[in-house]
């Protein structure tokens, strides 16, 4: 993946090692008890053992990872409770931008979000899922950005990994991702229209279905 992994690219190696990691953790690709190796995934990505040594640390003090004595970095179990807690969080995050974007929003911003669904729908309808999964993380961006509130927008970024796995794990589901992206139109013609409590309905919603297609393919 030596493109994926440029130095050309705009986040440093470390941050998309972190983020490649985490993601295969959080969708299920490496399980519990699972052994990291440095040598392993510094020969599969193609890049230097520094870059993955900084992203296991990082990893371990969110407690995805932990160190074994005379094994190496396994991976912990992630309770299913501390998933849906994450989906309690982001639904009343995200119901909140919601609300607060219906109140601030402005043609600038609608027509930014507007080619973006347009992306989406190409990337659907093209069975594209990396790209729709990327321009679903950027749609969220979009709408926490145009609640006006850089806290609550900082708050959501801190999120957007686990927006990203679990968009990357339910995408599998069929008809999911094109279901997905009716929910977002839904959401964007209530702040479009300034109709906030609808836009906090379909919101929630949105991620009610979100969290049931990720309990779904956790189960297969």
């Amino acid at each position: 993946m030596p493109g994926l992994w440029s130095e050309q690219n705009l986040s440093p190696i470390r941050d998309k090692v972190y983020t490649y990691l985490k993601d295969a953790i959080l969708r299920g690709e490496y399980k519990a008890g699972d052994r990291l190796v440095e040598r392993v995934l510094a020969e599969k990505l193609s890049i230097s053992r520094t870059p993955i040594r900084e992203a296991l640390f990082r990893l371990e003090n969110q407690h995805f990872v932990r160190t074994v004595p005379r094994k190496g970095v396994v991976v912990n179990e992630i309770p299913q409770s501390e998933i849906l807690e994450v989906f309690m969080i982001l639904s009343s995050l995200e119901s909140l931008a919601a609300r607060l974007a219906a109140q601030k929003i402005n043609d600038d911003i609608i027509a930014v979000i507007d080619q973006l669904m347009v992306e989406m729908e190409t990337a659907q309808l093209n069975g594209d899922i990396e790209d729709a999964v990327e321009l679903n993380v950027k749609y969220n961006d979009l709408i926490g950005r145009a609640a006006g509130n850089p806290k609550l927008h900082e708050m959501l970024v801190d999120l957007k990994d686990y927006v990203r796995a679990f968009s990357n794990l339910s995408s599998g589901l069929p008809g999911r991702t094109k279901e997905a992206l009716q929910e977002h139109r839904d959401v964007l013609g209530a702040i479009r229209n300034g109709e906030e409590d609808l836009a906090v309905s379909f919101t929630q919603i949105h991620l009610e279905k979100s969290r049931k297609a990720y309990v779904s393919r956790v189960q297969i």
